[in-house]
C-alpha cells in the first residue's frame, strides 16, 4: 500500500471478505436460472482448463525447443566432424591405391551412402496418408449428430445394429 492509502498507518479502507455470495440464486431460483448458471460456470471451467492447457503445453515447448538447440549443435559438430573421417579414410587408402584413386573410391562411397538415405527417406515419406482415424472420427461424429442430413443429401445413414446382426465385441475392454 502506498503512503496516500493510510491514515496514521492505518489503511482508510477495509478489504474484507463477504460474508454472502454475491453472486448466489434467489432462494428458489427457476429452471432457467440454473440452467443458466449452469452453463455459465461450465464455460468458465472449460476456459479455465483451456488457459490452463496452453500454459502447460507453451512451458513444455520452451523446454523442447531449448533441447532441440542442443541436438542440433551436436549434429553441425558431428557434420563437421565427417569431413575429417572422409580425408582420413582417403589418406588410409592412399597407402595401397594412387592418391587420386583413393580419394575417387571415398567420393563414390560418399554417393552410395547418400543415395541410401535417400531412398530411405522416400519409403518413409511415401507412407504418410494423413490423420485417417480423426477424419473417420469427424465423420461419424457429423453423421451421429445430424440424422436428418444424410436423408437431405441424398445419402444413406449408417447401418444401425439390429437384433439379428451381432454387433462386434468392442477392442477395448473399459467398452469405450
Amino acid at each position: 500500500m502506498s503512503t496516500r492509502d493510510r491514515k496514521n498507518g492505518v489503511p482508510t479502507t477495509v478489504t474484507s471478505i463477504p460474508l454472502v455470495d454475491p453472486h448466489a440464486l434467489a432462494p428458489d431460483p427457476s429452471i432457467g436460472e440454473l440452467v443458466k448458471d449452469a452453463t455459465t460456470q461450465v464455460s468458465t471451467l472449460v476456459r479455465a482448463e483451456v488457459e490452463l492447457a496452453k500454459a502447460e503445453i507453451t512451458r513444455d515447448v520452451k523446454k523442447g525447443l531449448t533441447g532441440s538447440v542442443f541436438f542440433i549443435l551436436a549434429l553441425v559438430v558431428l557434420l563437421y566432424s565427417t569431413f575429417f573421417m572422409f580425408f582420413f579414410l582417403a589418406e588410409l587408402l592412399d597407402n595401397w591405391l594412387w592418391r587420386w584413386a583413393a580419394f575417387l573410391v571415398v567420393f563414390i562411397l560418399m554417393l552410395v551412402v547418400t543415395a541410401v538415405f535417400a531412398l530411405l527417406g522416400y519409403l518413409k515419406v511415401r507412407r504418410i496418408r494423413g490423420p485417417q482415424q480423426t477424419i473417420a472420427s469427424v465423420k461419424e461424429t457429423t453423421a451421429a449428430l445430424t440424422p436428418g442430413l444424410t436423408k437431405a443429401i441424398g445419402g444413406t445413414a449408417p447401418a444401425v445394429p439390429t437384433a439379428s446382426t451381432p454387433e462386434p465385441a468392442p477392442s477395448d475392454p473399459s467398452g469405450w
